[in-house]
């Protein structure tokens, strides 16, 4: 259930998807205390624009990161949190394009690099989904867009950017609750999900000669663009309510998450998933 909440003072709504959302959603507490866990570290996020991803975003640039956020279409939305990376006092690279695209991947890697002459951390987490009822439904078009931007697009960005890290440098992908539980209404998307949960397990224990972590972060129902702009008035009215604590969860809640797994407070972690998800008990 989604519940009104004060708007924080570091928000800055601005114009694009999220400023239409109501209520406003929350990207960092205004009592979070950052540690300098990510000091100069350099921070690539797609889906960086929006929702859990400018979470991730503000809350690595408020830990000392600078980032490259990469986004398919939502100017406004992109430079409002690069607008807040910035007061936080570090850079933001805003690089536009879409995932889908092999080449686009690579060159958004080529370009950080470029940029900031180093990459430490990749957040895979641009996603889409088309709810569907009835299987019969899904079109191969709609397939093929889920699967690649899904799950494609985090092979490309992986590929590309392990050539550029080194140990202690790290790879965080957003998978969901729905990889390990049924999603009768997303049977395309829950899919994508389940293939991120074992490509993080894969990933982490292929890199781990080279000392780059690979770990996970499954969301359950969180308060984002993506919820507003693919499902009805009706579900959107009761969307979190199925949770134990009864209501959605908001970007801030799992921005911490990727704080840490990025950070050296979690050098002995990887292949693994942390589940943020209002009390939702899962095995894995």
């Amino acid at each position: 259930m989604i519940t009104k909440e004060k708007t924080p003072k570091k928000q800055n709504r601005q114009p694009g998807i999220e400023a239409k959302m109501n209520p406003a959603p929350e990207y960092i507490k205004d009592n979070y205390k950052p540690a300098g866990k990510l000091l100069d570290k350099v921070a690539l996020i797609t889906g960086g624009d929006s929702g859990i991803g400018r979470a991730v975003s503000v809350h690595f640039a408020e830990e000392g990161a600078d980032i490259v956020i990469v986004y398919l279409n939502e100017d406004a939305d992109a430079k409002a949190t690069s607008d807040l990376v910035e007061a936080a006092g570090r850079k933001c690279l805003l690089i536009k394009g879409d995932v889908k695209d092999a080449d686009f991947c690579k060159n958004a890697v080529e370009q950080t690099v470029k940029t900031y002459g180093k990459l430490n951390i990749l957040v895979n987490n641009a996603g889409m989904q088309f709810p569907e009822k009835d299987v019969k439904n899904i079109t191969e078009e709609q397939l093929d867009i889920t699967f690649k931007t899904n799950i494609y697009a985090y092979f490309y960005f992986a590929e590309a950017a392990v050539e550029h890290m080194g140990a202690g440098d790290c790879i965080i992908n957003t998978t969901s609750v729905t990889a390990y539980r049924s999603s009768p209404s997303l049977i395309d998307y829950s899919s994508t999900k389940g293939a991120i949960t074992t490509f993080t397990r894969s990933l982490a224990t292929n890199l781990v000669d080279k000392q780059i972590r690979v770990n996970a972060v499954a969301p359950g129902p969180v308060w984002t663009p993506l919820i507003v702009s693919t499902f009805d008035e009706e579900k959107i009215k009761s969307f979190g309510s199925e949770t134990a604590m009864k209501r959605a969860g908001q970007p801030s809640e799992l921005g911490p998450a990727y704080v840490f797994l990025a950070s050296d407070d979690a050098s002995f972690i990887t292949g693994q998933v942390i589940h943020v998800n209002g009390g939702e008990v899962v095995n894995g």
